[in-house]
């Protein structure tokens, strides 16, 4: 299916001048400049957090110099209305804001297609991407979907995301995701110079009664002493880690202890969906 695709403005929502396939596709069309969010529905008119997104949008607005009027009753219910116009069930959803017109909200939606089960019993390889942390990290730039196409273009087969270095070679975060590793069973993650995730916050929530963490991040140097690993993302949860740089953590099989933060993590997600 299509993504399907509006613009809202003062007068309502309208057709954009393009089409496309995808979220990922849709992004080559829209600006360079801008702030967005992504996240998805569930039982079709639910979703979760969904203020903590916009609370995001605002601050990066902020921190990217973008007078912001977002008026959330309204960008909810013209969300509802495309849900049901486009029949696609649950979908995972895009606002972008452009700097040049921040009255305008383009909105894309898809079907949304949960993380394939192979994803989540086999884990997934990963490499680092040296001197790639990104500038302002905490702003959800739009300038950051265009760029990251560039060095997610050119990995390799069978990897499923690169993790951002500083030049202290330290582990930041994914293309899209937060990264986490544990070692000495702690849960280490980095919490500056990345981007507040929204899934990372519930992690924050409930990893503290599973095992301590600690809001630093590993170093390139430490990857052969990490025990587990995994990536979160909204749309995603908890994605385990299997191999980082062609080294194999633990067995190469998910950790138990990610196994046990995946069920608490899908656990709270149940408990606090929330009506769009």
């Amino acid at each position: 299916m299509p993504a399907f695709i509006r613009k809202l403005t003062a007068s309502g929502l309208e057709p954009v001048d393009y089409t496309a396939d995808s979220l990922t596709e849709a992004a080559h069309h829209e600006p360079a400049t801008g702030i967005y969010t992504v996240t998805n529905t569930y039982n079709v008119f639910h979703t979760l957090k969904l203020n903590a997104h916009l609370d995001r949008m605002e601050d990066s607005a902020q921190r990217a110099g973008i007078t912001l009027n977002l008026d959330r009753e309204r960008l909810r219910m013209k969300l509802r209305h495309m849900i049901a116009e486009s029949n696609y069930g649950d979908v995972r959803f895009r606002v972008t804001v452009p700097a040049e017109t921040p009255e305008v909200f383009i909105i894309t939606l898809e079907p949304y297609t949960p993380p394939a089960q192979s994803l989540i019993e086999n884990g997934v390889r990963v490499i680092t991407a040296p001197n790639s942390a990104r500038h302002n990290a905490a702003a959800k730039t739009t300038d950051w979907m265009h760029l990251r196409k560039r060095i997610s273009d050119t990995m390799p087969d069978g990897i499923y995301d690169a993790i951002l270095l500083d030049e202290k070679e330290q582990l930041l975060e994914g293309l899209g995701a937060n990264f986490y590793a544990i070692k000495d069973d702690t849960l280490r993650t980095a919490a500056e110079g990345v981007l507040p995730g929204i899934a990372q916050q519930i992690v924050f929530e409930v990893a503290p009664q599973i095992l301590p963490v600690q809001k630093t991040p590993v170093i390139r140097s430490e990857i052969t002493e990490l025990q587990e690993a995994f990536i979160t993302s909204s749309s995603r949860g908890i994605i385990p880690v299997v191999e980082i740089d062609g080294h194999k953590l633990g067995n190469g099989q998910p950790g138990t202890k990610t196994k046990v933060l995946r069920e608490r993590y899908i656990a709270w997600v149940n408990d606090h969906l929330e009506p769009l």
